[in-house]
């Protein structure tokens, strides 16, 4: 008998894949339990038209990236942080300021965990990070640091 996996079940398969049961493992055991679907024409159907509605969300997403992508590339975030007279910071610019700066500057908002820094900014200057935007999709942007001296 053919069923379509509701759950993931060691030794059958993964969810939402169609597996070929014996009758009375299904029967008795997989449908009582809502573990799965007898892969009737409906159950099939329905199973494609959510794949294709996920494919096409994930392709979304990623044109999404590519575009903020193109629409990052070139710019410089500008950075002021508080330090010593000599140019350097005190502490360093974190990936949170970053973020921040990015949305003020720029409208656009990333989460700051998807900025990757090359190494810590302890000083002022310029110096690059990358911002991961998708799977394959990055962008490496100018981060221009001021020192604020009070």
């Amino acid at each position: 008998m053919k069923v379509l996996l509701l759950a993931d079940l060691k030794g059958t398969g993964k969810k939402d894949e169609i597996v070929e049961v014996s009758e009375g493992y299904a029967r008795n055991y997989l449908l009582p339990r809502k573990l799965a679907k007898e892969a009737d024409a409906e159950t099939l159907n329905s199973v494609k038209h959510a794949k294709e509605a996920a494919a096409h969300r994930e392709e979304v997403k990623r044109q999404e990236a590519e575009l903020k992508s193109r629409e990052l590339k070139g710019k410089v975030i500008q950075l002021s942080a508080r330090g010593g007279e000599n140019g350097k910071l005190y502490g360093s610019v974190t990936n949170e300021m970053i973020a921040e700066a990015l949305k003020q500057q720029h409208g656009v908002d990333i989460d700051k965990r998807k900025i990757e820094q090359e190494e810590p900014i302890r000083q002022a200057g310029q110096s690059f990070v990358t911002i991961r935007l998708w799977a394959g999709i990055s962008v490496r942007m100018l981060v221009n640091t001021t020192v604020v001296t009070k």
